[in-house]
Parts: structure tokens; sequence; C-alpha cells
């Protein structure tokens, strides 16, 4: 492999702010709660990839990938994901003490997005 592709580098770069969140939500959050941030990640994330393929057929929705060549914009919209997420990971560290798993499922619907854009851009090329 000689190229990477976007999609992918997306994905992996949403999925270490994801796991980034879950780290610091576990260590500044509410004491105890690090099995609960790490399982609403890969629950959510998981979930949102395989149901999002049924769901989008059955609204006749033909969804593409969020990274794009006749589009070059996306690339600049879809980098705001692991943006948003790393700006996530570090609510937790300036406001400790709570509890952050609705923010650990906004992040990881965000990674599951990503994810499946990846997949969809593998089975376009």
């Amino acid at each position: 492999m000689n190229r990477f592709d976007p999609n992918l580098l997306l994905a992996v770069s949403t999925g270490v702010a994801l796991i980034l969140l879950v780290m610091t939500a576990g260590l500044y959050g509410v004491p105890g709660a690090q099995l609960k941030y790490g399982l609403l990640a890969a629950i959510c994330a998981l979930v949102f990839v395989v149901a999002n393929g049924p769901v989008s057929r059955m609204m006749h929705r033909d969804a593409k990938p969020l990274i794009r060549r006749d589009a070059p914009a996306t690339a600049v919209w879809a980098g705001l994901f692991p943006i948003f997420a790393i700006a996530a990971a570090a609510v937790p560290v300036f406001a400790p003490g709570r509890d952050y798993g609705l923010l650990v499922i906004i992040v990881a619907l965000l990674f599951g997005l990503t994810i499946d854009s990846a997949l969809k851009a593998r089975k376009g090329d």
C-alpha cells in the first residue's frame, strides 16, 4: 500500500481522540466510571456502524464517504471531527468531577460515522 485513504486516516485520528476522551473522562470524571466510559464508546460506535447501513437503505438514502475527490472542501469539513473530539477530551480536565457519559456517546457516534465513511470509501474503490 503506497497511499493511505483520507477517510481511513480520519477514522484513525478520531479514534485516537475518542480514546483520549475515555481516558480523561475516566481520570477526571466520576470515580469508578472508567469501565462504563470504555463500554459506552465501544458499544455506541459498533451499533452505529452495524445499524447505519440498514437504516440508510430503509430511508432510501445513498450515503457517500465524508471525504471525496470530486469535492475537495469535504476534507476541511471532515477535519473538524477529530478537532471536536480533542476539544471534548479537554473538557474533563477543566471541569472535573462530573459524569461525561453523554460526551463519550457523542464522540463515539462521530467515530462510528468516520468508520462507516472509511468502509464506504474502501468499497467504492
